[in-house]
This record gives structure tokens, sequence and C-alpha cells, in this order.
């Protein structure tokens, strides 16, 4: 049996773009219809960053993956709330230089800073920012110390965070606790566990194809029409629904990342307590071409961060105490997104750029310089092959470029797919992400972005989401 179900507006995805997007529309006085693929889950239903939460919040249970020279393994939510579930919540403004790219390069309209400043304040209103209320876990101050000693910037990342109680260990400002009740108590409906296979418009109205799973059921066939979409479903799965509905022009051709190679250090002392807080430091020194950070660095995820030096891995046991994961990051050449028949996810091909590569491959000296210089005593780069390095004159041994598979490329940032601007030539939507072409038709989250960010791509979605509802809203929706 087929159950029917209708509004006036869907939205596909309930993650920082889709979450504020259906409030806004809802508040407005609209019969919203908000549709996640995964399930209503509590914050708290699984320990940050275990195994467990990577099974039920994370998209393929945390595995995806990018082919290309040097593969990125990538991470998506897939709950309700999102990526913004899962991720640590490090928090940015977009940076000036960005916009102004965007602006240049894709014909963007309306993203200065100033006119994107009340978009951000009234997300961060809903969505709490703060920061630590106090001094930062030795680990995170570690990597500023390292970096003032090179006269390098660092800062101190705000996070999407409300600190309180005993520890200050407060709580996330993920979707689930802040913009999804707030959609809710707008008399917004959620539906959860219901995939969208395709999307066809026809007599004025888009009809949605999509499958609900039932706890100890079949899952049952949902036909839903509504006469304005918002596809939210990730930079990955929106091109992907697009590409299948046959909405093509510019879609899934430039898909980007934020890709990752990670250090294991060995501190001189102590730096990590299994009581800390998140880090929050970053050095900026070398931005827009890399930037720095400090991980989450219990001891499963430095296990995992040793894999590519097995025969040190008893040190995880033995001085996990003196032991912190880092990280450097640059912006990703364009990556395409398709579907293959028969597969339920789709391809992705990431095109490498040699400068990008060796670019990264500076990061990595540069991190590992400023991690002696913080005082560790040894350095394990996270890539199969690379030596342990004992001191700073070891860092000439690591290659001046990263090669092959075995490379250990991560990302956690995926944007850009579907780019908004005036550019027709290269843009999927215009500036306020309608959908070239299709009447009633907006893009609602990091697809829309026309390349990365820089830093922790989160805020700029909520702002531009929370910009681009509200132009809907005011236009009507024409």
């Amino acid at each position: 049996m087929v159950e029917k179900m209708s509004s006036d507006i869907a939205v596909i995805g309930s993650g920082p773009g889709g979450a504020v997007t259906a409030t806004l529309c809802a508040e407005a006085g609209h019969n919203v219809l908000m549709i996640e693929e995964g399930p209503h889950l509590p914050l708290d239903s699984a320990a940050h960053f275990s195994h467990q939460e990577m099974l039920q919040k994370y998209r393929g249970g945390g595995v995806g993956l990018a082919l290309g020279r040097a593969m990125i393994a990538y991470v998506e939510g897939r709950c309700v709330g999102g990526g913004s579930e899962v991720n640590r919540g490090l928090y940015h403004r977009t940076p000036g230089v960005i916009l102004e790219r965007w602006r240049r390069e894709f014909a963007a309209e309306g993203l200065m800073p100033e006119a994107l400043a009340p978009h951000f304040a009234a997300c961060e209103a809903t969505a709490r920012v703060e920061f630590l209320p106090g001094d930062a876990p030795l680990m995170s101050s570690r990597l500023a110390d390292g970096a003032r000693a090179l006269g390098w910037e660092a800062i101190e990342a705000q996070r999407l965070f409300r600190y309180g109680g005993p520890s200050n260990e407060g709580r996330k400002q993920s979707m689930s606790e802040t913009f999804v009740p707030r959609f809710l108590r707008a008399g917004g409906r959620l539906i959860a566990e219901t995939r969208v296979s395709r999307l066809r418009h026809s007599g004025g109205k888009w009809h949605l194809t999509a499958r609900r799973s039932r706890e100890g059921g079949p899952a049952r066939q949902v036909e839903i029409t509504a006469e304005n979409i918002f596809v939210a479903c990730g930079a990955v799965m929106t091109p992907s629904l697009l590409r299948r509905s046959g909405i093509k022009r510019n879609i899934g051709n430039s898909l980007r990342f934020h890709p990752m190679l990670k250090a294991v250090a060995l501190f001189d002392t102590e730096v990590n307590r299994s009581d800390d807080l998140d880090p929050v430091h970053q050095i900026k020194a070398f931005e827009p071409r890399f930037s720095m950070g400090c991980s989450f660095s219990k001891r499963p995820t430095l296990a995992l961060a040793m894999t590519a030096h097995p025969e040190h891995m008893r040190l995880v046991e033995s001085d996990w105490k003196r032991m912190g994961i880092y990280y450097v990051q640059n912006m990703s050449a364009p990556a395409y997104v398709r579907n293959l028949p028969g597969f339920r996810d789709p391809l992705v091909v990431l095109r490498h750029d040699p400068a990008q590569l060796a670019e990264l491959a500076e990061g990595l000296k540069r991190l590992c310089e400023a991690l002696f210089a913080a005082g560790a005593v040894r350095v394990f780069p996270g890539v199969e092959g690379y030596p342990v390095l004992h001191s700073p004159s070891d860092i000439a041994k690591l290659p001046d470029t990263v090669r092959g598979t075995g490379s250990s490329l991560t990302s956690v940032h995926v944007f850009s797919s579907c780019p908004m601007g005036e550019d027709r030539s290269k843009c999927a939507t215009d500036s306020f992400g309608r959908v070239q072409g299709a009447e009633g038709l907006y893009l609602a989250d990091a697809s829309l972005l026309c390349g990365p960010t820089m830093v922790n791509p989160q805020g700029t979605v909520m702002a531009i989401a929370h910009r681009n509802a509200m132009h809907a809203i005011e236009r009507r929706f024409h």
C-alpha cells in the first residue's frame, strides 16, 4: 500500500541547511514537511566518535571513498540533524577573502560580510556559539605554544556548544538540540528513515517518490506532493538525487573537500586526560594555502591514527597521556558525482591537482615543525611508509608531494557540488539557491557553496540557508 502525503513545502534533509530552511518556512506560516533518510536519535544516544555512533549516525557506517590518484576517505552524517550531530562543532564565519573569491569567480550576489552578518547572528541566537570557559586542554594549547615559538598566528576557535555543568562538559548545539525542536514548535512535520529516490514536476507541483522504513516491518512506499522543494541531502547525495531525477546542468561536477593528513605527537610530559574537553586551537599563519589544528585524541582514535606505524602501537597503551593527534588540511581539486546502475550510493571520482598535493605535503612538514617546537619528542606521520621523526632535522626526510593510494587522506568537510551564482556556465543555481530552469526547486546545503571555505563550513551553510530561505519567503517563492 502506498502512503500519500502532501505539503506546501518539502525539505529533503535535516542537517544544518535543511533544518534552518524548514524552520523559517514553518514560522512563516507554511505547511512544511521535513524528510530525513536516517533515524531520529537523541544527541547522546551513543558516545561521541564511538563505533556505535558511527553505525547509528554516519552514512555507510562512516565509510565514504573518493577515488583518484590519492583517494580520500570522507564521512557524512545520516540522521536527524545530519553532520551537526557527529562533528566537533568548531565554528567560524566565512572569511572575507573566500566570499570575495565567490563573488568574483561565480558572480554570486549578496555575499558581502556585512550582508551575511545578520544571518550569522540569527543562527547563532538559536545554535549558541561559545569559547571554552577556562583553559584549553594541554594537547590543544601545546599546538598554540609551538606556533607562537615559531612566530606563527594561532587562534582558539569557538564551538557550537553551550558549556555548563560541574566540569563544564556542556552540550553540543547540534540541529537536533536547536533548530529541529524550533521547527516542530512552529508546526512543522518531520518524518525520519525515509529515503527520497526521485523527483518529478507536473501539474504545477513536485512529486517525490520515497521509501519509509518501519521498525519490525517492511519498508513502505511513500508518495509526497509539494508546491516547492528544498533539497538538502548533503554535497554528495543532493547531486545524486537531482541527476537521478534528470536534473543535470552543472550538477555534481565540482565537488570539493578539505583533505587532511594527520600526525601523532608524543610529548615530553602528559598532555591528554580522559576527561578533557575537545581541543580548539588552530594555526592560521598559512591560510588560504593550508591550516592546522588538533583532533579528538582518545585511546581508540589514537590507535586508529597509529596504524601507519604498527611497530609502535604499544605506545597507545603505555603512553597515551603523552600523545595527541594533529592535522593539516587544504583545499582539493574538483571531484564529480555520478550514479551507477544498480548501486544505492553514487560514485565519487577526484581529479587531483599536483600543486595542491605538493601544498598538502608542505603543510605536513610545517605541522611537524610546530609539534617539535611545542615539545614533542617524536612525531608519527599518519601515512604508510613515512618515517618516525625524532627531531626537527628528520622533517627533511618527508616527501615533497602526496602520492598513491596509501596516502591516508581523509576529510570531514564536503561541499560545492552544485554551486550558486549568476555565471550560468558553471553554476547549478542562482545566487539564492534556486535551481536553473526548475520552477519551485531550491538547494539548501553545503552543495551550494562555491568552493572550499578554508574553515569549518557549518556556520557558512547555516547563514546562507537562512539568507536564501528569507529571500524565497519574501518573494513568495517566485
